[in-house]
């Protein structure tokens, strides 16, 4: 009789893998225009974070978990007096930048908010500063630019929504990427840390919105940065794991294919971000609330109001038409910020598009279902390849207006959103706009100058020690 022995050397890790850990220890990151664009991002997504903690369902979830635990060199969270352990930290962070969809945004095969990942990369960095380590706010934006690149390059190709994944997933493998370097971690223990993030039993969770609760499942990219750190650490302490999981994990996702990479790892994510700007509303959309404000604007000059509105027509991108064209009764906050119709008839009726506009109080007008009764949507192909081009990457929407009389209104068509790098120079202003109004119900005005002055100096900025930074934003 014979046998077989199966092999006890270890394989050479997946190229996935490596390719990953590679990018993050060795690539040198020199475009002036990607620090600069990661500046912006670093303000705004912590803007956004101080703008949630406004909403009582966010701020509830927050602080340690055994109430009055108070951390030795600990975390400090954006807007709050906490001092936390660096993976209970990324929960918070991670929690209150996404919870109201306003940080920014990148559109592929699959979407994301790489922003995401500052929840992980901050947590651990303050952490590290706290104990001594001469990290800089350099060191925050040189991770946040990695973290977008990792989880955008993911991105580019693969849709992992079509097989019922969320894009949090790619959150998780970012941040355990870049945050492993923040700690100490070598490649082999990088290439081990990220193999973690992909066969973490969660990667397999579907984290979706609660019917009927309210619940948005925002707490989805805070628990995969805290997983994420949690990773890291754990590797730290000497966990190995599978070197050839990405072949298992997809295997299990259901997706049975290799990985597509359209372009190598680079700094294009971060270069190309979408900035959230003038609207709080699910990115397919912008264009579509912006050409709602100005026809809401002509309907007014006419004496027109959206009550005189007989139809509207929506011509959108594929993606649009998929992720957020929806019908019948929208249950909650998430519901809402995530209906193209919804965030199309609001500001057509009042001339506005806030955080406000998807609470309970907000919808229970009744003329804004009235108005998404008589909307249709429908796909414009060229939107879709266009949204598709590298070198474009455009979120087209178009509005067609036709008024009880028979009156039809020019359509307005909007390419590009304000947040797009092609519109940068017209939106920074805005952005910057949009951080002082996110900061300034939090801190008294000698702060909110001490703030400003510090994150529109950029040379001082990047030199700034991260604790003391992060000091800048703690609550009295």
């Amino acid at each position: 009789m014979s046998g077989h022995a199966e092999s006890a050397v270890r394989p050479e890790p997946d190229q996935v893998l490596q390719d990953i850990a590679d990018y993050v220890h060795n690539y040198k990151i020199e475009s002036d225009l990607v620090w600069e664009t990661a500046r912006l991002c670093l303000i705004d997504t912590i803007g956004c974070g101080l703008e949630a903690l406004r909403f009582e369902a966010c701020a509830r979830l927050l602080g340690p978990v055994v109430e009055g635990t108070v951390v030795p060199n600990g975390t400090r969270v954006p807007g709050t007096n906490y001092q936390l352990d660096p993976i209970r930290g990324a929960f918070n962070i991670g929690t209150q930048i996404r919870w109201l969809d306003f940080n920014d945004c990148f559109l592929a095969a699959e979407w994301g908010h790489p922003s995401d990942n500052l929840g992980a990369i901050l947590a651990v960095a303050d952490h590290l500063a706290r104990k001594g380590e001469p990290l800089t706010v350099r060191d925050i934006l040189e991770g946040m630019i990695k973290a977008h690149e990792i989880q955008g390059g993911l991105a580019l190709l693969n849709s992992f929504n079509r097989v019922g994944l969320d894009h949090v997933v790619l959150v998780k493998v970012a941040s355990t990427a870049v945050v492993s370097k923040l700690l100490g971690l070598n490649r082999a223990q990088t290439i081990d840390a990220i193999s973690q993030a992909w066969v973490d039993g969660q990667s397999l969770r579907t984290y979706r919105h609660a019917p009927n609760t309210g619940s948005r499942k925002s707490w989805a990219a805070g628990d995969a940065c805290s997983r994420a750190v949690n990773l890291a650490l754990l590797v730290k302490k000497g966990e190995l794991t599978y070197s050839t999981c990405v072949d298992r994990w997809l295997t299990l996702s259901l997706q049975s294919k290799p990985f597509e990479f359209q372009m190598p790892y680079s700094s294009y994510i971060m270069e190309n971000v979408l900035f959230k700007i003038s609207y709080p509303a699910e990115f397919h959309a912008q264009t579509a609330v912006e050409a709602a404000h100005i026809l809401h604007n002509k309907l007014k000059a006419i004496g027109k109001t959206s009550d005189d509105i007989k139809s509207i027509r929506i011509r959108t991108q594929e993606a649009a038409m998929r992720i957020i064209n929806k019908r019948g009764p929208l249950d909650n906050f998430a519901d809402r910020d995530h209906d193209i119709n919804y965030m199309v008839a609001y500001p057509l009726i009042f001339g506005e598009l806030t955080s406000e506009s998807y609470t309970d109080a907000a919808a229970a007008d009744p003329r804004i279902d009235a108005l998404r009764a008589k909307i249709t949507c429908v796909e414009e192909k060229p939107y879709s390849v266009d949204y598709h081009d590298p070198s474009k990457r455009s979120i087209s929407n178009a509005l067609l207006v036709e008024l009880n009389d028979g009156t039809v209104l020019d359509e307005v068509e909007v390419e590009y959103p304000v947040g797009h790098k092609r519109r940068r120079a017209e939106g920074t202003p805005l952005l910057l706009q949009k951080f002082k109004n996110h900061i300034a119900p939090h801190f008294d005005q000698t702060q909110q100058s001490k703030i400003l002055k510090a994150v529109n100096d950029s040379p001082s900025l990047f030199k700034m020690p991260v604790d003391k930074f992060t000091d800048l934003f703690v609550k009295a």
